[in-house]
């Protein structure tokens, strides 16, 4: 079983010919509202790959809020933790796609920014129980560390958006998981390799088209993505985490892990909307098995 702890939005998704700058106004091709935010996608994603997942969060008490949960349980997610705020609005995420599938997403956290060490101390019995526990930073830190503190399996840290995390935290998680621009504020580097001066065990670098770099102390390993047309880029690392803390739940060592992750991740970009891409088993397996041959030629 797999925890996640963090957000949970309503996405309003608009297609642009390419992103405004500070004082410009530019005209959409269509818009959309979808579900979404960081924790949420990332269960969602786990969820699809055949994972039991808890989600523990907050929602407004509000027609959003009662559409997200619906959501959730739609695709097989345990809502049991996930708390309706009497004195907070859903989280929403305003997203802009261009033509080449770029994001720029403004989010408003509503109650996201209400989730607290209370909520993850109710849910202490799951999180001790979980295999894996995945993090990311949607919601205040204090409820972060509260949550890899009182985790009983692996835990995740997706370090997004990008911040300056306490050494508590990063000596309290197993697996780091960062793009080049997050990894640039934690260590003033984009490169994978300076990784190695942070107090984690491993961490795991997803480079976009170019799939991912797993940083040990003493090792790295690059993982290839597959070739695929990109849509849409959103939700594209949280299909990755997703599916990375799946794979670890299943069993497999975390290079396996990745693998299946650079693929899920691959398979995300190429639908509009941070699920819409998102692979089940066996779309998954029918990708990896692409990925195999190729590689065998």
């Amino acid at each position: 079983m797999i925890a996640v702890v963090g957000s949970v939005n309503r996405d309003l998704v608009v297609r642009v010919e390419h992103h405004p700058v500070p004082g410009e106004t530019v005209l959409g091709s269509g818009h959309e509202a979808m579900p979404g935010g960081k924790g949420a996608n990332q269960a969602v994603a786990a969820a699809r790959l055949g994972t039991d997942v808890v989600f523990v969060g907050r929602v407004g008490a509000d027609e959003d809020g009662r559409d997200l949960v619906g959501e959730f349980e739609s695709e097989g997610v345990d809502v049991g933790h996930l708390t309706v705020d009497p004195d907070a609005p859903s989280g929403i995420a305003i997203i802009t796609v261009d033509d080449a599938g770029e994001n720029s997403i403004v989010v408003s956290p509503g109650a996201n920014g209400h989730v607290s060490p209370r909520d993850v101390e109710s849910a202490s019995a799951a999180l001790m129980a979980a295999t894996v526990t995945l993090l990311q930073l949607e919601i205040p830190m204090d409820a972060v560390l509260a949550a890899a503190a009182a985790s009983g399996g692996i835990v995740i840290l997706n370090a997004a958006p990008a911040a300056h995390l306490p050494a508590e935290l990063l000596r309290s998680i197993d697996v780091l998981v960062v793009n080049r621009g997050e990894l640039a504020t934690l260590t003033g580097s984009g490169d994978p390799l300076s990784a190695r001066s942070l107090p984690v065990p491993v961490t795991v670098v997803t480079l976009g088209a170019d799939g991912a770099r797993v940083v040990r102390a003493d090792t790295g390993e690059s993982i290839a993505a597959i070739d695929v047309t990109p849509v849409d880029t959103t939700g594209a690392g949280d299909t990755f985490c997703g599916a990375l803390a799946a794979g670890l739940d299943d069993g497999l060592s975390l290079e396996a892990s990745v693998r299946r992750a650079v693929v899920a991740g691959s398979l995300a970009v190429t639908a509009i909307g941070a699920r819409s891409g998102m692979p089940t088993i066996p779309e998954l397996e029918g990708a990896l098995r692409v990925q195999s041959s190729q590689s065998t030629l």
